[in-house]
């Protein structure tokens, strides 16, 4: 797999991150973050205090106060400093629960946005991306999202605050010594640039890998039958070495120069301390003026509190460089967030709808009676009239042209007429285009050029919701869901009763088997029916699509998965499912098609021969060929 190169955060990541939670928590959060400040500017007084207790005593010393007067001045002081932190104690336990609800809640909110969003994007989009990259999506990225949410943006809004109330306190002080520590902070802030930074752009590429790595291994579950059949352990294991080994090097690089930030750090503030301590010594030894807003000479009282602030003016840059890794994971994953969610959306302009209607009196009465005929209803744009039309499932192809990418044409004018009822199937070998074909009628692709008409409505003026709900498709690639037999074969349509799905199996041949299962249709199904056999999870497919009762089935090399005998049954079932339908079979089989109304065959992209069987047979031609053995399929 390619490697990637180490990006930066995408702009504007945070106010759009900054702007989505507020949307999610328009009260909490601000009264949040109002607390946080509270909690910021108390923590960063208590140094005025120590002025003035330090004062006081100079004073008591000087004036030669008794112990009971000094003491009572102090307790003052000391008191109020106490209420202080006790308000500040209240708002750090306040804000901090309500940082709690904020984070799950974004977390679920962010879950929700994002497969909500994946819900409306194409299968053009399953199609190009790694499915365990899209996961990591949902687990890393929403997880290193938490961590910065929680953690990260109170942590930057309390030292920000906190680092505003110690300047304005140091420069009401003493101007002279503010601006040796702000020198000071200058350089510790060019030391984090540089190596935050470095450690910025590999922490976002161990996302990156992250996300690569989880693809890869999410392929080599899902082919371990492929990878041990042809002993290509050594070789999977060789793939994942490489992907593994390009996200520990992003990784350990982006510790590096995190882990050396944080020393380097905490000893540039024990140099500003003492600087800070020499400097304040040699001016008042020197009995310099004291340049300060609030006019005061300098004294120990205001050199002691002064190196206090130091000290906690340095720590908060230090805590600044420990959520560099945090805040750059999250945004990183953010960024991975935000592009699924504008992710372009499958497009729909269709205004043609599928209802239930009968006629009353001479005119077309819609109803919710699912025992009454489905009707297109067709609103025409123009006019506003609304005329309806019955579902038969007529199909055509006029001139059809597709790419999947727009250099390389895959069907080249595909003419095809399907009338309702008639078996059409679609032989050829394989990436002759059968399976695109079906994919048009579904418009999980949208053609290139030419015209699809269903039921002599442009299939580009359906609505895709009501064009889905009047096709059955049964893949080769059989997806059952967690849950019971039940569950799964009412998934063709939800509002089927059980009596309803019974006779569909029994339709389809599944009744016997799911029977001696051993809860028979209440029977649980985990991983994709693992605890099935190949040819009964197809059996069961087969039957969700039969109670989905639609005018066209698409059955594409639904019986691959079958063995001989079970096919026959399964024949005869689907030969009842077929009957007075529209259905399109593609098949390698030949055996399976003999019986339909006519038989397309492709190559290249393009319908070479057409007929029925014995019209193909008589020709001589490429099916000919197919059929009598002397060519294969694939």
């Amino acid at each position: 797999m390619a490697e990637h190169k180490p990006n930066r955060v995408k702009k504007g990541t945070v106010s759009r991150l900054l702007k989505t939670l507020m949307g999610f928590f328009p009260v909490l959060l601000p009264v949040t973050f109002l607390l946080i400040l509270l909690n910021a500017i108390f923590g960063a007084i208590p140094a005025i205090f120590m002025q003035k207790v330090i004062a006081i005593i100079e004073v008591a010393l000087k004036k030669h106060w008794t112990a009971a007067q000094a003491s009572s001045e102090v307790f003052k002081t000391i008191s109020l400093l106490i209420i202080l932190y006790i308000i500040a104690l209240a708002a750090s336990l306040t804000y901090n629960r309500m940082m709690a609800v904020i984070t799950q809640g974004s977390l679920a909110k962010f879950r929700e946005k994002c497969f909500a969003k994946m819900e409306t994007l194409p299968i053009r989009f399953f199609d190009t991306h790694a499915h365990g990259d899209i996961m990591s999506v949902y687990t890393n990225d929403i997880d290193a999202l938490r961590q910065m949410i929680s953690q990260s943006f109170p942590q930057l809004f309390s030292t920000f605050i906190t680092l505003v109330t110690l300047f304005c306190v140091m420069m009401w002080y003493s101007v002279g010594l503010c601006l040796v520590v702000i020198a000071g902070m200058i350089v510790m802030l060019v030391v984090t640039k540089v190596l935050g930074g470095r450690s910025a752009r590999y922490f976002i590429k161990q996302q990156q890998t992250l996300g690569t790595t989880e693809g890869y291994i999410e392929e080599m579950m899902n082919g371990q039958k492929v990878i041990k059949v042809f002993n290509h352990e050594e070789e999977a294991l060789e793939g994942f070495d490489k992907v593994n080994d390009n996200w520990a090097k992003a990784a350990t690089s982006a510790n590096i120069y995190s882990n050396i930030l944080g020393p380097i750090l905490h000893n540039m503030s024990n140099l500003l301390y003492v600087i800070v301590g020499i400097v304040g010594g040699a001016l008042l030894l020197a009995k310099a003026p004291n340049l300060s807003i609030s006019g005061m000479p300098l004294s120990i009282a205001i050199i002691v509190p002064f190196l206090n602030m130091t000290k906690q003016f340095t720590g908060s840059i230090g805590q600044v460089s420990q959520q560099i890794n945090a805040v750059v994971m999250g945004l990183g994953g953010a960024s991975r967030i935000f592009a699924l969610l504008d992710e372009e959306s499958e497009t729909d302009d269709g205004y043609v709808t599928l209802v239930h209607a009968k006629e009353e009196n001479g005119q077309m009465v819609e109803t919710n009676d699912k025992n009454d005929p489905w009707m297109w209803r067709h609103q025409h744009q123009d006019t506003g009239k609304v005329d309806y039309k019955p579902l038969r499932g007529t199909v055509l192809f006029d001139d059809v042209d597709f790419a999947y990418n727009p250099d390389k044409m895959i069907l080249h004018n595909i003419e095809m007429y399907a009338h309702a009822g008639q078996k059409v199937a679609l032989v050829g070998s394989t990436g002759a285009g059968k399976t695109t074909i079906t994919n048009l009628i579904n418009r999980f692709y949208d053609i290139a050029d030419g015209k699809i008409r269903y039921d002599g409505i442009n299939i580009n003026k359906i609505k895709k919701a009501d064009l889905r709900r009047s096709l059955g498709i049964v893949l080769q690639d059989t997806n059952l869901f967690t849950g019971t037999v039940m569950d799964n074969i009412r998934y063709g349509r939800l509002d089927a009763t059980d009596e309803e799905c019974f006779a569909a199996a029994k339709l389809v041949g599944a009744d016997d088997f799911i029977n001696r299962l051993p809860a028979g249709y209440d029977t649980p199904l985990y991983n994709n029916g693992a605890n099935l056999s190949q040819g009964q999870r197809q059996l069961i497919a087969i039957a969700r699509a039969a109670v989905a009762d639609p005018p066209v089935m698409i059955l594409d090399e639904a019986t691959s998965s079958i063995d001989t005998r079970t096919e026959a049954i399964v024949q005869r079932g689907m030969d009842a499912l077929m009957n007075g339908r529209t259905v399109f079979v593609i098949a390698h089989r030949l055996s399976t098609v003999q019986n339909s109304d006519v038989i397309l065959v492709m190559e290249h992209g393009r319908i070479i021969e057409r007929g029925t069987h014995e019209q193909l047979i008589a020709q001589k031609g490429e099916y000919y060929q197919l059929y009598t053995g002397a060519f294969e399929l694939e």
